[in-house]
């Protein structure tokens, strides 16, 4: 017998998560009344009416039972993204700063899961006030709204195993304490360190305080919103490599983090996903270094140039040819150059990357190193059984051999990932997007990227991208950041028969 929907819980649930956000909203808003600007009582009244959402909701949701069972678990994860990007846009629709309800929606929800994609054309034009909004919701939705709020619920009287787990799909989660609370606040701290260290660390290099908080936020997140509009290419070598090193921190498995800080740093140095991310990072670097030196003439250098002419082209190479590599492949998407301006073939390069993502466990988007692990071992494995077809060759994750469940989960993910690339092109292409640009397009929203080739590359917007194809957008953006699943699953009988 079908249990019946339990929507008090998703009501208090929901209720209890806007609060949340309206406590955040109220921060940004402190920002404009501490530098005095316009904007400042847009984000109040935005900031009350999500308070009033938030005591709504846990008022319809009196009494709910509090146990959260998977459809309720898998509608909230899926929802919360939904609601806080309908509340968050706000601030920006009401304030004026941007105009279009539809724009508004598409800069909310790119923000929220931290795909960094904009339609804003002149950033340095908005307001401290918004910028730092800006910034706080790829913060927010980097290491997972869920995950902040499993950490929190318990406030609220909430449990958060069910949402936890809709909310980290990937082939697996780990728990770093018996309460699932407890660990959400382990990484949560290790967010937050983080995102003070870079901030310090960028005061030091003589950025700004406000945008040195800007961009570490949206840096562990790995987001790539900046408060300029051309991102970091403003900046000089000493910015570009601290963004650089933390972004590719960010890349790395959270709960890995945890277990070094704690002592035990051969979880982390011997994970084989964490590894092949390390060797994907270097080996695509070294490759862009090559590249980038070639490209810019290292040849001319070598004969006419001053041996400290020749340095700083190498040192110029590998410091653009790393920071491209490593937010290309955690899906950052800041730009210390734009790469449509190179050879073919190194754009080109940049793009496949953007498949990649980081380690499972991160705030990086894409297809994730351990799903590209797990794919390329059951490939050379079946080679291995056209050869011997009486073998049994099983298939092994850091030494253990992996149940097929997980195998068949990620083929579906790859299959599935793919097909929503597929029609996303074609949505696209048919509201009058080149094919070319359609593809990036796709890739970058799935994949939570950002930025993509043609004029949606590092140096252009999304301003003028067609209505219906940004509504499409933000929904596969929701789907590249569920990972799929959580969104696919509300669509199947089989959850609500369940």
């Amino acid at each position: 017998m079908t249990r019946a929907f339990n929507r008090r819980l998703v009501f208090s649930t929901m209720g209890a998560l806007l609060l949340i956000e309206a406590f955040f909203m109220a921060l940004a808003t402190g920002v404009g009344f501490y530098y005095g600007e316009a904007d400042q009582s847009a984000f109040l009244v935005s900031t009350v009416i999500t308070l009033l959402g938030g005591l709504l909701g846990l008022t319809l949701g009196r009494h709910a039972p509090k146990q959260v069972g998977e459809r309720e678990g898998y509608v909230i994860v899926a929802l919360v993204w939904v609601v806080f990007s309908v509340f968050g846009l706000l601030p920006y629709y009401l304030s004026g700063q941007i105009l279009s309800l539809t724009d508004a929606w598409f800069e909310t929800m790119s923000g929220f899961t931290t795909t960094g994609a904009t339609v804003i054309r002149d950033v340095e034009s908005l307001t401290r006030t918004a910028l730092f909004w800006r910034a706080l919701t790829q913060w927010l939705g980097g290491l997972g709204i869920i995950v902040l709020c499993v950490a929190l619920l318990p406030m609220f009287g909430l449990g958060g195993m069910q949402l936890y787990a809709a909310e980290v799909t990937g082939v697996n989660y780990e728990k770093l304490s018996p309460r699932i609370a407890d660990t959400a606040k382990l990484l949560w701290g290790v967010y937050i360190a983080l995102t003070l260290a870079e901030t310090f660390v960028l005061w030091l290099c003589d950025m700004g305080g406000f945008d040195a908080l800007c961009h570490s936020m949206t840096t562990i997140a790995t987001g790539g919103f900046s408060t300029k509009n051309t991102s970091l290419m403003l900046y000089g070598p000493a910015v570009q490599y601290v963004v650089g090193i933390f972004t590719f921190l960010s890349g790395l498995n959270f709960a890995l983090i945890v277990h070094f800080l704690r002592g035990k740093p051969l979880r982390l140095l011997k994970d084989e996903e964490s590894r092949w991310y390390a060797r994907a990072v270097g080996i695509m670097g070294v490759v862009m270094t090559v590249g980038l030196a070639v490209f810019y003439g290292m040849q001319d250098k070598i004969w006419t140039g001053t041996a400290g002419e020749v340095l700083t082209h190498i040192e110029h190479s590998f410091r653009i040819g790393f920071f491209t590599t490593i937010n290309s492949i955690t899906s950052t998407g800041f730009a210390a150059a734009d790469y449509m301006q190179w050879t073919p073939l190194l754009w080109v390069m940049v793009f496949l990357m953007f498949f990649t993502g980081g380690s499972s466990g991160s705030t990086a988007g894409g297809i994730k190193w351990v799903r590209i692990l797990i794919f390329v071992k059951s490939g050379f494995a079946e080679f291995q059984r056209r050869i011997h077809p009486n073998a049994i060759i099983p298939i092994k994750l850091n030494g253990r051999p992996l149940p097929h469940e997980i195998i068949n989960n990620v083929m579906a993910f790859m299959v599935f990932y793919v097909l929503i690339i597929l029609a996303t092109v074609l949505v696209f292409c048919g509201c009058g997007v080149d094919f070319d640009e359609s593809i990036g397009a796709a890739v970058s929203a799935i994949g939570n990227v950002g930025i993509g080739i043609g004029q949606y590359g590092p140096s252009g917007t999304y301003a003028d991208f067609p209505a219906f194809g940004k509504w499409w957008m933000t929904l596969v953006m929701l789907t590249g950041r569920l990972e799929i699943f959580t969104v696919l699953l509300l669509f199947t009988k089989a959850l609500w028969r369940k």
